[in-house]
């Protein structure tokens, strides 16, 4: 499949990529907006805890034992956590869109080469039909004044002049149609979600259930190979959810 055929498969799974992307961030903000309510209303009772204690003298003033409970910091905790996710997700799809808009400047480039390629072909074989027709017209018109000056003039006309053919002039074919489509192997196996054969650079889903698996960089928006743990667009969201739990 040539390179038209590929830039048109990535572009047409952008917008389903983008959707996804969007609704897990949705569901990240729709969490985050509910651990944060739970945490400041814990916070809020165990502040004025704190303070009916001390009023009645039940609980010391101490600085050093005065703060929130385990459970209200951890409930801090996974909101940073949420939040990051989330800020990794807007970065993952800023990538996407970036790495899409790559793709395009370089799809019109090479437009750009074919078209130059097409024209400097067309002049090519436009001037070397033009000497072909010069070289085949001058030794016709030397016949033709030799054979005119050779003839005794007479008073009757039509005699002695024969009807002269025009010599077709041989045209040069035309220049081959620039192919750009390299063979493919139909047994060859596909991935990503463009559904194409492996090239270039390939990342590897990191969930052990992941359907594709393998996917061109370029297709979901990764600039270089992740060093640590990476996840899909398809399966990040099933990860956060696990977290989330």
């Amino acid at each position: 499949m040539g390179f038209l055929e590929d830039f048109q498969a990535s572009v047409e799974s952008l917008p389903s990529m983008l959707h996804r992307n969007y609704s897990l961030m949705r569901e990240l903000d729709k969490s985050l907006q509910g651990v944060q309510l739970e945490n400041e209303q814990r916070c809020q009772q165990e502040i004025e805890d704190i303070k009916h204690g001390l009023e009645s003298g039940s609980i010391t003033y101490d600085p050093a034992k005065l703060k929130f409970s385990e459970e209200a910091i951890e409930e801090q905790k996974h909101c940073v956590r949420i939040a990051d996710e989330k800020v990794a997700l807007a970065t993952q799809t800023y990538d996407l869109v970036d790495a899409h808009i790559q793709q395009l400047d370089q799809f019109l480039r090479k437009l750009e080469e074919i078209r130059q390629e097409k024209e400097a072909a067309a002049a090519v074989a436009a001037g070397t039909a033009v000497a072909v027709t010069a070289a085949a017209a001058t030794p016709a018109a030397s016949a033709g004044a030799s054979t005119a000056d050779a003839t005794p003039k007479t008073g009757r006309s039509g005699r002695g002049r024969g009807g002269r053919k025009k010599a077709k002039v041989p045209t040069e074919p035309p220049a081959p149609a620039i192919d750009l489509e390299l063979p493919v192997d139909p047994n060859e196996p596909t991935y990503c979600f463009c559904n194409q054969v492996s090239y270039g650079e390939m990342v590897a889903c990191d969930n052990p259930n992941c359907k594709i698996e393998w996917y061109h960089i370029g297709c979901v928006g990764v600039k270089e190979l992740p060093k640590g743990k990476w996840y899909c667009p398809s399966c990040v969201g099933f990860q956060k959810k696990r977290k989330g739990k």
